[in-house]
């Protein structure tokens, strides 16, 4: 098991970010995907057409998102926690994901850098 930790500078406030991460309809925006989304704790969620898929563990409005991803037979849990703070140039944006499997590690953070985090950045930028 491994886990990733990196900082994202992204050109929108953080009430725009959260909203963009828990929102159905925006987070189908910037996927291009439909999403099944809540801000209920314990609720399941699916993004880009299930190749994410997890359950909603914790929400602090406009400030903070905790999930559990699901790996096929994982033993401990893999959690994202993504925390949204003020900067002059919109939101720095830090993410913590651990237990990812090794195999799919360079996966899974290719996909923060680009799908996740990239297509999130590109969609402020084009608005």
């Amino acid at each position: 098991m491994k886990d990733y930790k990196k900082y994202y500078l992204i050109p929108a406030t953080p009430e725009e970010i959260y909203l963009a991460l828990t929102n159905p309809f925006t987070i189908e925006l910037w996927t291009g995907d439909p999403a099944v989304m809540s801000t209920e704790p314990g609720t399941e969620f699916s993004m880009w057409d299930g190749s994410i898929v997890g359950k909603n563990i914790e929400f602090e409005t406009n400030k903070k998102v905790v999930q559990q991803w699901y790996f096929d037979g994982q033993d401990e849990p893999s959690i994202v926690t993504i925390k949204l703070h003020p900067d002059k140039n919109g939101s720095s944006v830090e993410l913590r994901h651990n237990n990812i499997p090794d195999e799919a590690f360079e996966d899974i953070s290719a996909g923060w850098d680009e799908a996740y985090f990239g297509a999130l950045s590109e969609f402020f930028e084009s608005i």
